[in-house]
């Protein structure tokens, strides 16, 4: 909602893509209930972006970062992208610094498109 005006102007932005879940797994691979959805303000309000009315909602600066990604289409759900992590996982193998306490579910796509869907699972890359 606060991309779509739910904010102190009541501006609408548009969406940018992708729209970012950070996940948290278990040991098991499960998801755990804590995500952290992040939605990439457009480019012309990073420089000042409105404030949101919601105070769950926070706008953070995120650093340059490096990931291991892996493109998948279809509709993605927790089934999907636990799947592809895991098939991301075995491709990189043990010895491949990345970090294994989180990753990022990436979707590009509005919900309501039927086909050509991308996805993308992220892995992000540890510091040597």
């Amino acid at each position: 909602m606060y991309i779509g005006g739910s904010n102190e102007p009541g501006e609408a932005m548009g969406t940018a893509t992708p729209i970012i879940i950070t996940v948290y797994p278990r040991n098991d691979g499960v998801l755990s209930r804590r995500l952290v959805a992040g939605i990439r303000i457009p480019t012309m309000y990073q420089q000042a972006p409105p404030p949101p009315e919601d105070p769950s909602i926070r706008i953070e600066e995120r650093p340059g970062m490096t990931v291991y990604a892996l493109q998948f289409g279809g509709f993605a759900g927790e089934t999907e992208y636990r799947a592809e992590a895991l098939r991301l996982t075995r491709t990189l193998g043990e010895t491949a610094p990345f970090q294994r306490k989180q990753y990022f579910c990436c979707s590009f796509d509005p919900p309501l498109k039927p086909y050509g869907r991308r996805n993308e699972v992220w892995f992000l890359q540890e510091e040597p």
